[in-house]
């Protein structure tokens, strides 16, 4: 009979991305029997990253400030808005070198299916952000997935009409792909070669 703690432990691992059953049991094993030590160390990170981690009050991303490095940079251009569904796609556009202005991190896109609708991605507050008068074009870079292009959609029809250019990645970055999976010069081609949203 399987410990009970052990039982908790294959749990919480199969609530990540991608991890089956199989590999959730694998890990627990691994962390159990030979990696006590790292075990010891991913459950500390885990207690300082719960317990430090907020949102950024400006771009919703994770900050352990209330104001994130990038938000309070004076490098960055703030006329410049780019939209991205999550902080690992707001890293993958930040190596791509190709964009110098700000963020807002939608934390999701809209999934009706999973019944996630423009309340849980936080789009009241990227209305509100990309109209403090400052900001001039917001870029969307939601990803080509069907829920990113409906995000794209629903976001580029609130912000029209309200005296912003509101721009799209190219399609350089293949349909069904990720962000975060992209190399860092296609990204970057994309971020140029960026066109009204639609």
């Amino acid at each position: 009979m399987t410990p009970v703690s052990f039982k908790a432990l294959v749990d919480a691992l199969r609530a990540l991305p991608g991890v089956g059953p199989r590999a959730a049991q694998r890990m627990a094993f691994e962390l159990v029997q030979r990696k006590r030590e790292a075990a010891t160390s991913l459950a500390r990170a885990l207690d300082a990253a719960l317990e430090r981690l907020r949102s950024c009050e400006r771009c919703n991303t994770l900050s352990e400030t209330p104001i994130c490095a990038l938000c309070a940079s004076p490098r960055r251009d703030p006329s410049l808005l780019c939209v991205v569904e999550t902080p690992a796609d707001q890293i993958t556009l930040e190596q791509s070198g190709a964009f110098s202005g700000l963020y807002f991190v939608l934390m999701g896109r809209i999934s009706p299916l999973d019944g996630i609708g423009p309340d849980e991605v936080h789009l009241e507050r990227l209305v509100q952000r990309a109209t403090d008068g400052v900001v001039r074009e917001v870029v969307l870079a939601t990803n080509f997935t069907n829920e990113g292009e409906v995000t794209a959609h629903v976001i580029a029809e609130l912000l029209e009409g309200r005296g912003l250019k509101v721009s799209r990645l190219a399609r350089g970055i293949p349909i069904g792909s990720e962000l975060e999976y992209v190399d860092a010069a296609t990204v970057a081609q994309a971020l140029r070669e960026r066109r009204e949203a639609t």
